[in-house]
């Protein structure tokens, strides 16, 4: 085990009860700054399978902790029907598989850290709520799917990136944001350990510049956005949906276009700009060897704390910020009072209802809000809240899989929804619709739903926007939600372009 310099160790745990296994350590980091989780990461950004889950300086009550990690011990990459596993460390134990990606993921966290932890609180210091400390973290792209339904396959897929991309760490540092008090939390491996030191970290917490990402090159677009589909293609594509709509195939689907366009530079510039314009609380950076994905998502798709308590909050209804204070006011009350919105948002809510009684508790699961209004950024948004109690049989990760993809983001029948969307968009989701987030070693799991997510790969930037279409739904105000959903990701990406 390394020993982390002078600093305090404020929390132990330990596997199985075991006091031969490995002791995972929590250690205060020391700056006399007050950086963003952002900047300590751009240390680390051009590293293959860095991640980052960021709050983005948000006010959000799900804004709490920022996480960071690099150098996983092991990574688990799908695309198909195949998933492969990598040891860095140990590369004589890579592995082909077959088998389900979530089993996987919860096999290979079980043998690289252990299958249980039992977490020895202290009575002082605020270390002992920290969410995740080690685990896996990753993303399942919506495309993942495909694994746990039978779905046809029409759209076209011209994506690198893979369907699933999940490390396994045995660090992290975490940050919590009420009292700015970051942590390094590093869980020894028997190899080498590559986890940094809390000096180390400590010296890059005093590098750090709020001005200044550190980074030489800049992030620039080369060309103007493109969309998959024409207005006038969009407008008809819900009149199909209609058509579904009425013959009773099914209640809502989600359409959305796809822009793309070309650029050159670093991929974290792009986030940084879009971070600061959007302030959304469940962000995010990913790299892997194919792929960069950002996101600056406002919705969750599923937690579970230590104690088996199930949350998800989805989204339906979406109205523009204004600066005008009075017309932004208005759009507030005319998404309050929208009842075509709060059928949508029904909709889904009872949808989630279900995908939650498949792993929870009988009787455990309730709404204990619905229709509250959120506002972000760029938008206000209608959310709801279902919760429930996981049952002893499930795992977080059975209950992903269980509720794979989110219905806020496919419509309802779900699986009627999803055969409906590969038959009018032309090109497959991969990441957009999706889900980033972790699996703590303690068993806690947070995740979000891939709305404003982008996907970057072979010096192109790929970038969704859709909604809900319903009987009530009007074609061309469909169209223009999907563009107020962007106003703050493509144009601030232009902004420097010549």
């Amino acid at each position: 085990m390394r020993v982390l310099g002078n600093y305090q160790t404020i929390e132990h745990a330990k596997l199985n009860g075991n006091s031969a296994l490995p002791t995972l350590t929590i250690t205060p980091l020391t700056t006399t700054k007050n950086p963003s989780m952002s900047h300590l990461f751009q240390h680390f950004s051009k590293q293959d399978w860095a991640i980052l889950l960021d709050s983005a300086d948000s006010t959000h009550i799900d804004g709490r902790y920022d996480m960071m990690v690099a150098n996983p011990i092991a990574t688990l990459v799908t695309k198909g029907n195949s998933t492969q596993i990598c040891y860095p460390l140990q590369p004589q134990k890579n592995d082909l598989s077959h088998s389900d990606p979530m089993s996987l993921v919860q096999t290979v966290l079980e043998q690289c850290l252990g299958k249980h932890t039992d977490l020895e609180q202290t009575p002082s210091g605020n270390s002992s709520s920290l969410p995740f400390k080690a685990g896996a973290m990753g993303y399942f792209g919506y495309d993942l799917g495909r694994r746990f339904e039978d779905l046809p396959q029409q759209a076209m897929d011209p994506y690198l990136a893979p369907d699933m991309a999940v490390g396994i760490y045995h660090w992290a540092v975490i940050k919590d944001n009420q009292t700015q008090q970051f942590y390094l939390c590093h869980f020894p491996i028997a190899q080498t350990d590559n986890a940094p030191t809390a000096a180390e970290l400590n010296a890059l917490l005093e590098d750090s510049d709020e001005n200044d990402t550190g980074l030489a090159e800049t992030f620039t677009l080369n060309g103007q956005w493109q969309s998959n589909m024409e207005q006038s293609q969009y407008v008809k594509k819900i009149d199909t949906i209609n058509a579904y709509l009425h013959s009773g195939d099914c209640y809502q689907v989600n359409l959305a276009q796809r822009f793309d366009a070309p650029y050159t530079g670093d991929e974290y510039q792009a986030y940084i700009r879009l971070r600061r314009a959007n302030k959304a609380p469940f962000s995010a950076f990913i790299r892997v060897p194919e792929a960069v994905i950002i996101s600056i998502s406002p919705e969750r798709f599923l937690s579970v704390d230590r104690q088996g308590k199930v949350q998800t909050k989805p989204i339906k209804g979406t109205r523009p910020r204004s600066s005008d204070k009075a017309l932004d006011q208005q759009n507030i009350q005319a998404l309050q009072q929208s009842s075509k919105d709060q059928a949508e948002n029904l909709m889904i809510v009872d949808l989630l209802r279900n995908d939650l009684s498949k792993s929870c508790e009988p009787h455990s699961v309730d709404v204990p809000a619905l229709f509250e209004i959120e506002s972000f950024a760029a938008v206000h948004h209608l959310v709801s809240t279902v919760t429930g109690q996981l049952a002893e049989e499930h795992t977080p990760l059975s209950l992903l899989r269980g509720a794979f993809p989110g219905g806020s983001i496919t419509g309802a029948p779900k699986i009627r929804a999803m055969q409906i969307i590969e038959e009018l968009e032309p090109h497959r989701r991969n990441i957009y619709c999706g889900s980033i987030g972790y699996l703590g070693i303690d068993g806690d799991m947070d995740t979000s739903i891939c709305i404003r997510t982008l996907l970057l790969e072979d010096s192109h930037l790929y970038c969704w926007a859709g909604g809900g279409i319903v009987l009530d739904s009007l074609p061309l105000d469909e169209y223009q939600e999907s563009l107020d959903k962007v106003c703050k990701i493509l144009p601030v990406l232009m902004e420097g372009n010549a």
